[in-house]
């Protein structure tokens, strides 16, 4: 059973609490209930035409929720048991095609897509990337009213509004409304041990993020895509694939069926203030190489020493890494932000690193990736 199917199961035993105890303060027989003055409990002016007023947030909602869609899809493995079986999560349409997230799709024997006026659909996968979890799917049949959706074309920033949109525990058609909380975080991604890579320039939201909202839209108010819901993981702290990094893999999985990420091939550790220390440096920041391999072996220096501070080994001697492709490097986001958004496989980039306590410039040749690497999922 999956955690769909055990959240539902909590969700209704919860509602069916309820009824019983809205049924135990039922008024006794021989007590006085009024519904309106004068009249029976049967007397209503509920008018079943007419609908409340809504406000910006329904405008939105009304104009992009025929292009969202539930992602149902059988023989996936469940990550605790190993048994196969059904799971659930979100989609919305771009362009001729359907983006989901890789993990609500990973493995499937069949997808299935219902759109919210009723219309299921089967799906085939086009194309998938582990490194930013996006999926593109082609469907067999599309409403008329389910019309592309489009990703922002300007970076987020904190304190913007969003509306979340999908179907958190199954329940259809769901949005949930809240700000964007935080920027250019990262997500665990595939592979494993020091091989490992993170997902980069992942939006934060408090918007509401459940399971079964994977894979839907997190939406400006001008209703374009800020980035793809890919977890949630405590009340009030979801994540999105940013609009910033989707608009690059969605097209390439689209003609290619799949996206090549730029590798430098170091092992890092950022710099805090006890590598800065045993590293003579003047100020924490940049990441120091702490091992290499290909394409980064015999341009960069890895450590080759390390020292014990606050009752830690911290490596010396490697290049800091503090710019890249012209950008400053302060910190392990920004590097991993700068690889993913403004690099590809091939180019040829101007790394700037602290060698020898002098700042110096070296030309890198960036590989690729891995293209099938262990999932986390």
């Amino acid at each position: 059973m999956d955690e769909t199917d055990v959240s539902r199961r909590r969700l209704l035993a919860t509602a069916g609490g309820g009824l019983l105890a809205a049924v135990a303060g039922c008024a006794e027989p021989g007590s006085t209930t009024r519904a309106g003055a004068g009249g029976s409990s049967l007397d209503s002016d509920f008018d079943y035409d007419e609908r409340a007023d809504g406000s910006v947030y329904t405008e939105v909602y009304e104009e992009l929720i025929d292009s969202v869609t539930m992602v149902t899809v059988a023989g996936v493995g469940d990550p605790l048991t190993g048994e196969e079986g059904e799971g659930q999560g979100s989609a919305f349409v771009y362009d001729d095609y359907v983006v989901t997230n890789e993990h609500v799709v990973w493995e499937a024997d069949a997808i299935e897509l219902q759109y919210t006026n009723g219309d299921w659909t089967g799906a085939d996968l086009v194309g998938s990337d582990p490194y930013s979890d996006l999926a593109v799917l082609e469907v067999d049949h599309r409403p008329e009213a389910a019309e592309p959706l489009a990703f922002a074309d300007a970076l987020p920033t904190v304190g913007q509004e969003v509306l979340a949109v999908g179907n958190p525990f199954g329940f259809e058609g769901s949005m949930s409304r809240g700000i964007v909380s935080g920027v250019n975080r990262s997500l665990p991604g595939p592979g494993t041990g020091d091989s490992r890579f993170d997902i980069p320039n992942v939006v934060q939201t408090d918007a509401g993020v459940n399971p079964g909202n994977s894979g839907g839209p997190l939406v400006d108010m001008d209703g374009a895509v800020v980035g793809v819901i890919s977890a949630g993981i405590a009340e009030g702290v979801g994540f999105a694939i940013s609009a910033a990094l989707a608009s690059r893999v969605v097209p390439s999985l689209i003609d290619d069926g799949e996206y090549e990420h730029s590798r430098m091939g170091i092992q890092l550790l950022e710099v805090g203030p006890a590598v800065a220390a045993a590293n003579d440096l003047e100020e924490a920041a940049g990441v120091i190489v702490v091992e290499t391999d290909e394409p980064a072996e015999g341009v960069l220096q890895e450590s080759d020493d390390v020292e014990r501070r606050d009752g830690e080994e911290v490596p010396v001697g490697g290049d800091i890494v503090v710019g890249l492709a012209g950008e400053e490097i302060p910190d392990q986001h920004a590097l991993s932000r700068v690889l993913a958004l403004q690099t590809s496989p091939g180019d040829v980039v101007d790394v700037e690193v602290l060698r020898d306590g002098e700042r110096t410039t070296v030309e890198l040749e960036l590989g690729a990736r891995p293209t099938d690497p262990p999932r986390p999922y």
